[in-house]
C-alpha cells in the first residue's frame, strides 16, 4: 500500500467514524468541530468523498498488487 493509498484509507475511515456518530447519537463530529455550513466544513467533506472515490478506483488493484508480492 503506497503512501497515498494509506492516507486516503484513513480518511475514508474517519469518514465512516462520523458517520456512525451521526447514525447512532445524532452528532456530526467534523460539524462541532469547524462549525454547520462553514468552508473548513465542506473542504472536510469533498476531502473525504474524493478519498473514497479514489479508493473505490484503485480497489480492483489491490489484488494484483499483493499476489505478484
Amino acid at each position: 500500500m503506497s503512501g497515498l493509498d494509506m492516507i486516503t484509507f484513513i480518511i475514508v475511515l474517519i469518514g465512516a467514524f462520523n458517520w456512525g456518530l451521526i447514525g447512532l447519537f445524532d452528532f456530526d463530529l467534523v460539524t462541532s468541530i469547524f462549525g454547520s455550513g462553514t468552508l473548513l466544513t465542506r473542504v472536510t467533506y469533498v476531502i473525504i468523498g474524493l478519498s473514497a472515490i479514489y479508493l473505490a478506483a484503485i480497489a480492483p488493484s489491490w489484488g494484483e498488487r499483493y499476489h505478484k508480492a
